[in-house]
C-alpha cells in the first residue's frame, strides 16, 4: 500500500524542550527522512555488533533503538524511580556477575524460614516463583491435546460426532495433523543433519591439515591447491557450507551449529513429541483447575541450573536489564530495573495455567512491566490468561509480548498467548506485541523468521544475533522474536522510571507513536520473492526507538 503524502510528512514530537529550567530543546529523529537514509556498507565490527540493538539509525545507519543516544542526550544523570520488570520464562540465574545487583528481593519475606511471611500464598519467595517445580521438558500443546482427546475421537467421522463436541473434535483433528506433520519433519531433519554432519567433520578434518589451521576463511579454503580428487571434494563440500553460514563464522562454528541442531531434534522427539511422555506428573498439580495453587517453589533458576534451561531467561533478564554500572559483560537497555524471575516455561509448550497465575504473581508482587518471550498456537484455556491479561490492565501493568519465529502472519494464526477473543477483539490495552528486526537496514530489516500482522503485531525492535547474558557468567548471541521483546520491556521500563504518572496504555501508546515509521519494502520470511511493505507488517508500521520514546513521554506527562 503507498502512504499517502500526509503519512510520510508525519512527524513525531518534532522539537520540545526537556523539564527544567534552562534545558536545551531536544529534536527527535525527522520520521520523513528515515526512508532516504543510505545503507550501511561496511560490514559491522565485533563491537558494533554486540551492540547493534543500541545505535542510531540516522546517525550510524544501523537500525537500532537509539539506546546511546538517549543516555547522552536525555538521560544523562537523571535519576528516575524503581522499576520492576516480571520476566516469565524458563529461569534465570540470578547469580549472573552482570545480574546479581538487579534481582528483585522480596522484602516482606524471611529467607528461609518455610514460612508465608507477607500472606501473598507462595513461602519463601525471595526473588520469585518457580512453577514449574522440579519439572524441565514437556509435550508441544498440541501433543497433550492429542493424547487427551484420542481416547474419546479416534476413528470417528464428524458427522458422528454431536455439535456440542464438534469444536473439541475439530481442535483434536487439528492436533494430530499438527504433531504427525512435526514428527515426520523432526525425525528426516534430525537425519540429514547428522548425516551432514558427518560429512563436515571429515571435510574439515582434511582441510585443516591442508591448511595446518582449525579455523580458515572460504577465501583461504578456495585459494588451496587441491592435491587429488578426494581434496577437491572437500573444497567443494565445505565451500557450499559457507554459504549457510553468518559472517564472520567458521566452519567449527557451522559444525557446532549441526550438533546444536541434532541435540535439538532429539529432545523434541524424545519429550517435546514424545506421546509417552509425561512431564507434569512431577510436579503433582492439575493443570485443569485454575484454583488448584498449592504448587512450585521458590528457586527460580530450575532443579538444575548447570543445564541450559535457563539460558533463554537468563538472556531475556540481560537484555532488559545487565547492569549499565560496571566494566565487564555488556549493559542492558534499562537502568533503575528490578528483574522479577519467575520460572513457569518448560523445554517444550507452557501450561495455560501457569502463565494466568505467573501473571497475578509479577502485578500482585509490584511488576509495572511484565515480558513474556514465549508462545504456541494450541491453547486449551485461552481465557485463563486472557483474565490474567486483563487483570494486569486493571492494576496499571503493561505486557510485552514475542510475536513468534514461525513466519506467520498473526492475522490469519492466531498464537497465544493474546489480549484478543478469536483473533479479533482486544480485550485489554495493555498488551503490546513485538517482531523482530534485522541489523540490516533495507530489504532485509525485518528477520526472516519473525512472524508479522497488521492487527496482531504492534512494533518492531532488534532480535537478531543479539548478545547477552547466559548461565554460570558467560554471553552469547542469541535471536528471536524472544529477543525483541526484551528490548522492548528495556525502554518501557525506562520510560515508565522517569515518567512514572504514565499509565500502561499510555506507555503502549508512546511505544507505538514514536518509533521510526518505515515506508520501504522488505523480505518477509525466507523466500526472496516475498515482498512486503514495512508499514503493513505490523499496527504501528515502526521501528521501537527509545530517544524519541522519552521526548513524548516527556511532552504526554504534562
Amino acid at each position: 500500500m503507498k502512504m499517502t503524502l500526509l503519512t510520510r510528512m508525519y512527524m513525531i514530537a518534532i522539537a520540545m524542550v526537556m523539564t527544567g529550567c534552562g534545558a536545551p530543546a531536544i529534536i527527535s529523529t525527522p520520521i520523513e527522512n528515515v526512508d532516504s537514509i543510505p545503507l550501511k556498507i561496511k560490514p559491522l565490527t565485533d563491537a558494533q555488533l554486540q551492540q547493534w540493538g543500541f545505535y542510531d539509525l540516522v546517525a550510524d545507519t544501523i537500525p537500532g533503538m537509539s539506546v546511546y543516544r538517549a543516555y547522552n542526550e536525555i538521560i544523562k544523570n537523571r535519576k528516575g524511580q524503581t522499576v520492576i520488570v516480571g520476566v516469565i520464562d524458563s529461569g534465570v540465574d540470578i547469580a549472573h556477575e552482570d545480574l546479581d545487583d538487579v534481582i528483585w528481593t522480596n522484602s516482606d519475606e524471611i529467607k528461609g524460614n518455610n514460612k508465608d511471611d507477607d500472606n501473598n500464598g507462595y513461602i519463601d519467595d525471595i526473588h520469585g516463583w518457580n512453577f514449574l517445580g522440579d519439572a524441565e521438558n514437556e509435550n508441544l500443546e498440541y501433543v497433550r491435546i492429542m493424547k487427551e482427546l484420542k481416547p474419546k475421537y479416534k476413528g470417528k467421522l464428524l458427522s458422528s460426532i454431536p455439535e456440542k463436541d464438534r469444536d473439541e473434535y475439530q481442535q483434536y483433528i487439528e492436533a494430530k495433523a499438527e504433531f504427525e506433520k512435526e514428527y515426520q519433519e523432526a525425525s528426516s531433519q534430525k537425519q540429514q543433519y547428522e548425516q551432514i554432519l558427518s560429512q563436515a567433520k571429515i571435510s574439515h578434518k582434511a582441510i585443516a591439515k591442508a591448511l595446518d589451521k582449525e579455523e580458515y576463511s572460504q577465501k583461504e579454503l578456495l585459494q588451496l591447491d587441491p592435491k587429488d580428487k578426494e581434496l577437491e571434494y572437500h573444497m567443494a563440500f565445505l565451500s557450499q557450507m559457507f554459504s549457510f553460514l553468518d559472517e564472520g563464522d567458521t566452519i567449527p562454528d557451522f559444525i557446532n551449529n549441526l550438533e546444536e541442531g541434532i541435540e535439538h531434534f532429539t529432545e523434541q522427539l524424545e519429550y517435546n513429541l514424545n506421546v509417552d511422555f509425561d512431564g507434569r506428573k512431577i510436579v503433582g498439580d492439575n493443570v485443569d483447575d485454575i484454583t488448584d495453587t498449592n504448587y512450585g517453589n521458590n528457586n527460580v533458576m530450575g532443579p538444575d541450573p548447570e543445564k541450559k534451561g535457563i539460558r533463554h531467561g537468563t538472556h531475556v533478564a540481560g537484555i532488559i536489564a545487565a547492569e549499565r554500572n560496571n566494566t565487564i559483560g555488556m549493559k542492558g537497555v534499562a537502568q533503575n530495573v528490578e528483574i522479577m524471575a519467575i520460572r513457569a516455561v518448560p523445554d517444550g509448550d507452557e501450561y495455560d495455567k501457569d502463565i494466568a497465575l505467573a501473571i497475578r504473581y509479577a502485578v500482585d508482587n509490584g511488576a509495572k512491566i511484565i515480558n513474556t518471550s514465549f508462545g504456541k498456537y494450541f491453547s486449551t484455556h485461552p481465557e485463563w490468561v486472557r483474565e490474567a491479561i486483563q487483570y494486569a490492565a486493571s492494576k496499571d501493568v503493561l505486557i510485552v509480548n514475542a510475536a513468534g519465529n514461525e513466519a506467520e502472519d498473526l492475522d490469519q494464526k492466531a498464537v497465544y498467548p493474546n489480549d484478543q477473543i478469536d483473533n479479533d477483539t482486544e480485550v485489554a490495552n495493555n498488551f503490546i506485541t513485538v517482531g523482530a528486526l534485522n541489523y540490516e537496514y533495507g530489504s532485509n530489516l525485518v528477520a526472516d523468521f519473525s512472524n508479522v500482522g497488521k492487527s496482531n503485531v504492534d512494533v518492531f525492535a532488534p532480535g537478531v544475533k543479539i548478545w547477552a547474558t547466559t548461565p554460570n557468567n558467560s554471553y552469547e548471541y542469541l535471536q528471536g522474536t524472544s529477543m525483541a521483546a526484551p528490548s522492548v520491556s528495556g525502554v518501557a521500563a525506562l520510560v515508565r522510571s522517569y515518567y512514572p504518572q504514565l499509565g500502561a496504555a499510555q506507555v503502549k501508546k508512546i511505544l507505538m507513536d514514536s518509533g521510526l515509521r518505515i515506508s520501504t519494502d522488505v523480505v518477509v520470511g525466507e523466500e526472496a520473492t516475498n515482498i512486503k511493505n514495512f508499514s503493513e507488517l505490523s499496527k504501528s508500521g515502526s521501528m521501537v526507538n527509545l530517544y524519541n520514546a522519552l521526548i513524548m513521554a516527556a511532552k504526554m506527562s504534562k
